[in-house]
């Protein structure tokens, strides 16, 4: 039925969709690495690194979006646009010994990342796991 829901319109058409917000704190300086590392002792500190030239990027964070299912305050999440802040991006992979990709998630707890991953496989890390 999915065609023909495509094509005619599903019944929940006009049912609104819930829509999900993640509680981003922009990540704008190389000061706020070292905040992120002491707060990774008592919750989970997640760092989203995106391309906002990236058409890719554009959709990996759609899809992590959309899939995004946690209470607010169980984990800190940081937004990492890599062209405006270059310097805090590279600073990133060498605090943390993560190879630059992008997009790219990193988990850190008690001062260390516990997961990564790049592109599609982002949406593939469960996060509950590290609660």
């Amino acid at each position: 039925m999915g065609l023909f829901n495509s094509i005619f319109g599903s019944k929940n058409e006009g049912e609104k969709k819930e829509e999900r917000k993640i509680p981003w704190i922009p990540l704008s300086s190389v000061d706020q690495l070292s905040e992120i590392e002491q707060k990774s002792s008592t919750r989970p500190q997640v760092i989203f690194k995106h391309s906002t030239t990236c058409g890719i990027s554009r959709m990996v964070l759609n899809m992590f979006t959309k899939s995004y299912a946690l209470e607010d305050g169980q984990m800190d999440f940081y937004f990492l646009d890599l062209h405006r802040y270059r310097q805090v991006s590279d600073e990133t992979g060498y605090k943390f010994q993560v190879m630059h990709q992008s997009p790219q998630l990193l988990v850190i707890k008690n001062g260390a990342v516990v997961a990564h991953d790049s592109h599609g496989s982002i949406n593939d890390i469960d996060l509950e796991k590290y609660l």
